[in-house]
């Protein structure tokens, strides 16, 4: 009876020992997490310093006509025509989308920093471009048959954050050139509003083509405007392709072309249409891991910055940068997010300025939006 009582002395003790030791691992474990996810990244300085820099970008492509990649479908020899007799305004930067970004950044540069070293540069190629004449000949190829799809919905989505800013800034030559614009602008909310009621199912890709990006920057131009019909058409189809969504694999991204995340792109489209309560019970379900203060999220890696696919990461660094951004800010709570973001444009920011035009061309916008929205 002694040795049995001896016995189990001893394996108790063992078995204690053991558990101190498994104890000791999980604790050591969960230190080394702590530890490694309490590393903080600075947030970035959006200053006119910065944007003295980064006006350069689309000061440099937006007048640029070759390299050119047109996109667009021959309809007869009559189509065959240089980029800028196609595109008097947005034939630039290498393609349609990117010249519109390029607009874009250089309103939203001179808006916020009207001192900037460049500014009378750039009013002179908004005033010299955006021109009724012009904007007609744009809205003209936009409504031959044969380009009813083209620049969907990326493009589109561009165009609309364009006419935003522009129906934003308080200047006289501001609101001249949004009048200038809104004719294109007319004619893109109808082309959605023709589009998304046929669409059956939501796009989820890294790339143009990603639905729920497309669905934000018309969402933010028809709240701005206060368009009620395409802003309740924008909500209705966004809840209808992602409100059963669960569980999210953002671990799969990304893929090697991205500069969208297809995950964090329905965060960005569902924060604006859902509640609070809706809203953050469908993040729960959808992005559960985002709730950890220790969130990790590796930024997308660049294998050559002069390859135009390869140099979209940089791209997907900003934009996932600006749907965290505009998360917390939106819901406190998931404030520490705002540290993955900068982490995120830490790696990609100092390759932007002095990038091959691969790049250049077009990663400013993004660069400025995550900025703006910190």
């Amino acid at each position: 009876m002694k040795n049995v009582l001896s016995l189990l002395f001893l394996l108790s003790i063992l078995v204690s020992c053991n558990s101190s030791k498994e104890e000791k691992k999980i604790e050591t474990k969960e230190k080394t997490q702590t530890e490694m996810a309490v590393k903080q990244y600075q947030a970035p300085v959006f200053s006119i310093e910065e944007a003295n820099k980064l006006i350069e970008l689309p000061l440099h492509c937006v007048e640029t006509e070759y390299p050119n990649k047109l996109g667009q479908t021959i309809g007869s020899d009559e189509d065959l025509e240089s980029p800028e007799a196609l595109h008097p305004i947005f034939y630039g930067c290498f393609d349609w989308h990117s010249a519109v970004h390029g607009y874009w950044s250089m309103v939203t540069l001179v808006k916020q920093f009207p001192d900037m070293e460049k500014a009378d540069k750039v009013k002179e190629i908004l005033q010299k471009n955006i021109t009724l004449k012009n904007v007609s000949k744009e809205l003209e190829y936009f409504q031959k048959d044969i380009n009813k799809s083209y620049e969907r919905t990326y493009g589109w989505a561009w165009l609309l954050k364009l006419s935003e800013a522009l129906y934003t800034w308080e200047d006289p030559m501001g609101k001249q050139l949004a009048e200038n614009l809104q004719p294109l602008a007319d004619d893109i909310v109808s082309k959605y509003e023709e589009f998304l009621p046929k669409l059956v199912y939501p796009i989820r890709v890294g790339e143009h083509t990603n639905t729920a990006f497309g669905l934000t920057f018309a969402w933010d131009y028809a709240n701005t405007t206060n368009d009620t019909e395409l802003k309740n058409l924008i909500e209705r189809r966004a809840k209808e392709f992602y409100l059963k969504d669960e569980n999210c694999p953002i671990t799969w991204e990304p893929s090697g072309y991205d500069f969208l995340s297809p995950c964090l792109e329905e965060v960005d489209i569902m924060r604006r249409v859902l509640p609070k309560k809706e809203f953050t019970d469908w993040l729960d379900s959808f992005l559960p891991a985002l709730e950890n203060k220790n969130y990790q999220l590796e930024p997308g890696k660049v294998g050559d910055r002069s390859d135009g696919k390869l140099v979209h990461l940089d791209g997907l660094n900003f934009s996932r940068a600006w749907v965290l951004y505009g998360l917390a800010n939106q819901y406190p709570e998931y404030d520490h997010l705002k540290n993955v973001a900068n982490q995120h444009i830490s790696y990609s920011y100092l390759n932007l300025v002095g990038d091959t035009y691969e790049g250049g061309h077009w990663l400013a916008s993004f660069a400025i939006y995550a900025l703006e929205q910190k």
